[in-house]
């Protein structure tokens, strides 16, 4: 089954929830327009990443408002929706969280980021679980920005059966780091080569502007199993629309000669690391 993807280059507005999920209205609409069956909004997009303090009013529980409110959007335009948010557990923890909502307006995927960067260990609990969708278009992996730097997680889901990942995330960046060469087209890059090693898709929606002093760095695309774009949007605020078969007959044809998972040698990876075995 064919089915067309939207990747959002979004600029959230910080702090202000009713009007991000005003923005992805449009956005969706637009992408639906084009003839997208999904729709996949960034890292934190309904309220913006450097929320500090305000975080305690910004964040909800899951199912909630927003997740009402997106699935409103999603049953309207009668497609499926991806969306990063920040989550408030039952007993006041809080975690950078992803959810996905269905062309019928329910919640069927719900993601706590697993691995978290840097500071977001002060604000976030890591989540525990991974998170897989099944969808009338494939099985679909929910993912959160720097979790796609692992790559022993991104082929963990690939041998649970994900036939694309979905990754939400705001990759930053500042000046130093610039000039060190991070930028959009490694992550883009990044998100690549995921496809490439695990023979699947992979579609990644990015935030683009500033925020807090820090520039987001865009590059949102969809990765086949090539290691090539179907798709890739650079800079600005703006989408990226492709095509996806992820049962395509072509794409098992390639697998057959990629054959890069029936490959793997576990027997040798167990004696050159025991401690993985005895782990």
């Amino acid at each position: 089954m064919q089915t067309k993807i939207a990747v959002v280059n979004y600029d959230s507005i910080l702090g202000d929830i009713d009007a991000n999920l005003e923005k992805m209205d449009r956005f969706v609409a637009a992408g639906v327009a084009q003839g997208a069956h999904l729709v996949i909004f960034p890292e934190t997009g309904t309220t913006g990443y450097f929320i500090g303090d305000k975080i305690v009013q910004l964040a909800e529980q899951v199912p909630g408002p927003t997740t009402h409110r997106l699935g409103e959007i999603a049953h309207t335009h009668n497609t499926y929706v991806v969306s990063g948010m920040v989550e408030k557990s039952n007993g006041g923890r809080f975690f950078n969280s992803s959810v996905m909502l269905s062309p019928q307006g329910n919640l069927v995927g719900h993601y706590r980021k697993c691995h978290l960067f840097s500071s977001e260990k002060q604000v976030f609990d890591a989540g525990s679980e991974a998170t897989l969708v099944d969808t009338d278009f494939g099985r679909v992996a929910l993912t959160i920005c720097f979790d796609l730097v692992f790559p022993e997680y991104i082929r963990s889901l690939r041998l649970r059966g994900a036939e694309l990942i979905i990754n939400s995330t705001d990759w930053i960046t500042n000046d130093w780091q610039t000039n060190k060469g991070w930028g959009g087209e490694v992550v883009s890059r990044l998100a690549a080569t995921r496809a490439l090693e695990n023979t699947m898709h992979v579609a990644m929606a990015s935030r683009v502007g500033l925020e807090d002093g820090w520039k987001s760095l865009g590059h949102s695309c969809i990765c086949p199993p090539s290691g090539s774009f179907l798709a890739r949007i650079e800079d600005g605020e703006g989408m990226a629309v492709g095509a996806v078969e992820l049962d395509s007959p072509e794409w098992e044809t390639w697998r057959s000669i990629a054959t890069y998972l029936p490959d793997r040698r576990l027997d040798l990876y167990d004696r050159i690391f025991p401690e993985k075995a005895a782990a």
